[in-house]
């Protein structure tokens, strides 16, 4: 099921022990990256002249913040411990770290 193979696929990118990089960009230079999601840069207020970025090396970086681990196999495996369907296109995913 959609559970087992979301599970599978996270833990394999956890064990590939991505870098995770953390840098800040101009607000103007963080809108021109096609790699960030628009939404996330454009609800930082416009007063924010520079736009905190977290790069998973290789698999996906966004407008964040907050605490990181420096690479993927700092977190260890996580377990899906429920799946719900949410509409049509949307799962919300339970999940639980095991080790880390």
């Amino acid at each position: 099921g959609f559970g087992p193979r979301v599970e599978e696929l996270v833990n394999a990118e956890l064990a590939a022990d991505r870098r995770i990089d953390v840098f800040f960009l101009p607000r103007d230079t963080a809108r021109a990256d096609q790699d960030l999601i628009r939404t996330k840069v454009n609800l930082i207020p416009e007063s924010v002249p520079e736009i905190r970025v977290v790069d998973i090396v290789g698999l996906d970086k966004q407008a964040d913040g907050g605490t990181h681990v420096a690479s993927t196999a700092e977190v260890g495996r996580i377990r899906v411990t429920k799946t719900e369907s949410k509409g049509k296109g949307n799962k919300r995913i339970r999940l639980e770290v095991v080790d880390g």
